[in-house]
């Protein structure tokens, strides 16, 4: 696998002028007591994720196998949101490229493809003017 030295580094809450930026290695818990997370978004966390999902998952886990049938899967479908992943790349040398899925694309990907293509989950990415327009 990989070795990360500060487990901290992958867990953040960012905004820019049209997103928010979730570090995946945050845990649902995490983010609901995050100052920085939106209330709207602790509050769909609240409501629809987490009545059938642990706290303590964390968004890495949850994104690297969710599926259609899964609590997460069409609220962040309605959020449009998109996952940052690394990918291995293999060529004359193998190295990890970065590529941005929609929920619907990464779970497409069954988690044995996503080992088999060395997919790592970095970061959920969700639209402000979703987040807005979606009614809680």
């Amino acid at each position: 696998m990989y070795n990360i030295s500060n487990e901290d580094d992958f867990k953040y809450v960012m905004q820019d002028v049209s997103r928010y930026y979730f570090g995946a290695r945050m845990n649902y818990r995490e983010i609901i007591d995050n100052e920085m997370a939106p209330f709207k978004f602790k509050t769909i966390l609240e409501r629809y994720i987490l009545r059938d999902l642990d706290r303590e998952t964390t968004l890495e886990s949850g994104l690297y196998y969710m599926n259609e049938d899964s609590p997460e899967f069409r609220v962040l479908k309605q959020l449009k949101a998109r996952v940052r992943v690394s990918q291995l790349k293999n060529g004359k040398t193998d190295r990890y490229q970065e590529k941005l899925y929609t929920i619907g694309e990464l779970s497409d990907i069954s988690p044995e493809e996503k080992e088999k293509k060395g997919i790592i989950v970095r970061e959920l990415v969700i639209s402000k003017l979703a987040l807005f327009a979606f009614s809680v």
